[in-house]
């Protein structure tokens, strides 16, 4: 009978048995290898050893010997008996050798096995440990951030002079909410002037700071009802707000406020065209959240510029539209961001609907594609139905380019400075682009392009047709939006009269010493300062 580990020290022994002669009662540990055990059968039956033997039940069944062979009893004797043996080759008793040695090497590897399982479990459990305290070191990194840009905004408010009729104090009664991380730009209370005036195309995106921008911003989604209805957190959407500021670069144009601007005329147009009656809550919210996000790192050089320069922009998108892609591609990857994601509250279909919706509106800012987009929004004005989809797209993507191309809809002090903006951006890219040698654009050229001339025909020929057919379809926008696009022009063409009239005024440079030319043969004339014109007898 077998009795595993139990040999006081030794790893086996034989002992006669005490009730039944002429047997014998074998005892082995079970750190025993199956070798040793044949042995200590060989020498208790006074065999050889290295006989090879095979271990039989009384039913003349063979029984494995290793170390799992199961006990017996006085009862149910093993009978042992001698295997013939044969004259082995080299080969079989090195194969024979070999699978010992590789049984051996298997009882090892289930003891590894095990402790393996010990040793991962124990770095799970200090991996743990680890992430808890490192996520603790984060916590108190932010807060510590966040105490010292409260103070120089204090710092920075207190020593600035603010403009009565914007706000009437800090909303102190506010809760922030569960997040340590809270944004720390301040939470301005509006007043009633301004939340009055933030409705309407006149409103002044020259008065206000970055951090006065991302309130106002704030205030459009919970006046729209977008946080309720799509359960978006407050201290996220502050996040998001901030991250897409931080999004925009320093040029000219297209920076922040510029994405402002849109979206307040965005804002605005929500409201003149009383489009909460007509469009969904999920189509306000792809607007709106377009409009925020339609230029996000804009790199204040067009896609002319990117497709001639062959940018790393223009290889990735095929040269199709490559900066409003970009624009699309950073949008989502901020949303992309568990704490930034204004979004997480839409179940799955919903977030497909409004990321294409958004996506659909950001490529229809590209003016390569206006002719296509305004031709077909004219043919569904006639018969424009707003549970069509197709429609409501359309609508939807003439509003967006309405936005973004809207500053001379606002008056003429607020509407001027951006046009300065914008060719000072045109004038740094073709220049970039004469010294690479690319073509440039006559409108951007600081040589040949004027502010009347360039808005003279911009507004003739793309912006009032657009808010032409769009007052169609809302006539509210022909007396609020179109009437101010058409002063504008009238004020434009005065100003290149004059500007017509300085230079026929201008006195003409007489050169010394200069002959006379034949008048019998046609001869170039100097006028001005002395350019040379081609003329015909």
């Amino acid at each position: 009978m077998r009795v595993p580990g139990s040999c006081a020290g030794e790893p086996w022994k034989a002992i006669p048995h005490q009730s039944v002669p002429g047997r014998i009662r074998v005892v082995f540990s079970r750190y025993c290898n199956s070798s040793d055990i044949m042995d200590l059968f060989c020498i208790a039956t006074g065999l050889p050893r290295h006989t090879t033997i095979s271990l039989l039940t009384a039913d003349d069944a063979m029984v494995s010997i290793d170390p799992t062979m199961p006990s017996n009893s006085a009862r149910t004797p093993y009978k042992v008996r001698p295997v013939p043996s044969k004259q082995l080759s080299e080969r079989e008793e090195l194969v024979q050798g070999v699978m010992a040695q590789v049984a051996e090497q298997f009882s090892r590897a289930f003891k590894l096995s095990e402790l393996k399982a010990e040793v991962t479990s124990q770095l799970t459990v200090l991996e743990r440990r680890v992430e808890v305290e490192a996520l603790r070191a984060v916590e108190i990194e932010k807060c510590k951030t966040d105490i010292r840009r409260m103070r120089e905004e204090l710092a920075a408010r207190s020593s600035r002079t603010t403009c009565p009729c914007k706000y009437s104090s800090v909303d102190s009664s506010r809760t922030l909410g569960p997040r340590r991380d809270v944004p720390t730009y301040p939470k301005y209370l509006l007043s009633p002037e301004t939340v009055d005036a933030l409705r309407k195309p006149t409103f002044d995106v020259w008065l206000w700071e970055p951090n006065e921008m991302l309130s106002c911003l704030e205030h459009m989604y919970q006046d729209l009802g977008l946080v309720r209805d799509f359960s978006i957190h407050p201290v996220t959407l502050r996040r998001w707000l901030m991250c897409v500021q931080d999004n925009y670069r320093q040029n000219s144009f297209h920076n922040f406020r510029h994405c402002f601007c849109v979206t307040q005329m965005m804002y605005s147009l929500v409201y003149v065209c009383g489009l909460q009656e007509k469009l969904s809550q999920l189509d306000i919210l792809a607007l709106m959240t377009a409009a925020i996000c339609h230029d996000l790192d804009h790199p204040g050089f067009n896609n002319t510029y990117q497709v001639n320069a062959r940018t790393e922009l223009a290889v990735r998108y095929n040269d199709a539209s490559p900066l409003e892609n970009h624009h699309c591609a950073v949008a989502f990857r901020i949303l992309a961001q568990p704490d930034c994601n204004i979004l997480a509250g839409l179940a799955p279909e919903r977030f497909r609907q409004i990321r294409q919706g958004i996506i659909t509106l950001i490529l229809a800012t590209d003016m390569a594609r206006h002719g296509e987009i305004m031709e077909a929004f004219k043919d569904a004005v006639a018969g424009f139905d707003f549970s069509n989809e197709e429609h409501r797209t359309l609508l939807k993507m003439i509003l967006i380019k309405c936005c973004d191309i809207s500053n001379e809809v606002r008056p003429p002090e607020v509407a001027e400075p951006w046009v300065d903006c914008l060719l000072e951006e045109y004038f740094t890219q073709s220049d970039q682009e004469k010294e690479e040698g690319l073509p440039v654009a006559p409108f951007m050229d600081r040589e040949k392009v004027t502010k009347a001339t360039a808005q003279i025909g911009f507004l003739k020929f793309v912006l009032i047709p657009m808010f032409e057919a769009v007052t169609e379809l809302f006539p509210v926008v022909g007396e609020v939006m179109l009437k101010p696009l058409w002063a504008a022009k009238d004020r434009y063409e005065e100003l290149r009269r004059s500007e017509d009239a300085r230079t026929e005024n201008r006195e003409p440079l007489t050169l010394q010493n200069e002959p006379q030319p034949d008048r019998t043969e046609p001869q170039p004339q100097r006028i001005g300062q002395g350019d040379p014109v081609a003329s015909q007898a």
